[in-house]
């Protein structure tokens, strides 16, 4: 998975996993929370309680999380599909740039904000939007 193919197709992964979550967010901004405020139970963790998307503020952030959310994934799709194969070595670094951002942010904010579980669902999402483009793809593999 480490060749300039498997890497580019990667890139889809990665753009729907992020993507995924904004039509969620957006929705609960305009008043369907059902999806969000499952996916807030889920992130929370055991015991965890979301607070309900009726609050205009809760519903004001949800919606520019959904917007920056979409936009991301939007933008690692358009990265694949118009600048990877002439730079792919610095699409592969924005990508990592850019989760490693989130993450460094993300985690310590659930932490502060008494949602440590979020952090272990932060790995996976993590792992999940990197996959093979932790390491280089190989010279020469572009199958």
């Amino acid at each position: 998975m480490t060749t300039h193919l498997g890497h580019k197709n990667w890139l889809i992964v990665s753009a729907l996993a992020i993507a995924a979550f904004g039509p969620v967010f957006a929705l609960a901004a305009a008043g369907h929370p059902g999806l969000a405020r499952w996916t807030m139970e889920f992130l929370n963790g055991p015991g965890g309680d979301a607070e309900p998307f009726t609050d205009g503020t809760a519903r004001f952030v949800s919606a520019l999380t959904g917007g920056f959310l979409l936009g991301w994934g939007a933008m690692v799709l358009a990265l694949r599909q118009w600048v990877y194969d002439l730079a792919p070595e610095g699409v592969r670094r924005s990508l990592l740039a850019s989760a490693a951002a989130w993450f460094t942010l993300d985690s310590p904010g659930s932490i502060a904000s008494g949602n440590a579980w979020n952090v272990s669902i932060n790995i996976a999402v993590l792992l999940l939007v990197i996959g093979p483009m932790w390491r280089p793809a190989r010279e020469g593999a572009r199958g």
